[in-house]
């Protein structure tokens, strides 16, 4: 399994930002559920993913944000995603995604 950055995490105020990089398959899914989940811990009013720098994401990779935005709700925490690029869009709303989660571009 490749050790490329896939996530990382920026706290500000009461916003985490969660910024999802390059691919998220099978292979790396898991990391991005514990970067969801670290992004709850301190229980920030807002959790942005942030998908600009994202070029790739399989239906893991969608299960994994679902996850996090069942978990953001059950704690009362605001889940956004942010800034796809086209293909990632086109994803998200094929997928169905969108219909549930909100984007702010």
């Amino acid at each position: 399994m490749s050790e490329e950055l896939v996530t990382s995490l920026d706290r500000d105020a009461d916003v985490v930002t969660v910024r999802l990089h390059g691919e998220v398959d099978v292979l790396n899914v898991d990391r991005v559920r514990v970067c969801l989940v670290e992004a709850l811990e301190s229980r920030p009013g807002t959790v942005v993913v942030d998908l600009a720098e994202l070029s790739f994401i399989d239906s893991t990779g969608l299960g994994a944000i679902i996850f996090g935005f069942q978990r953001a709700r059950d704690q009362g925490v605001e889940f956004r995603l942010a800034r796809p690029s086209r293909g990632v869009r086109q994803i998200l709303v094929l997928s169905g995604v969108l219909e549930v989660i909100t984007l702010t571009e």
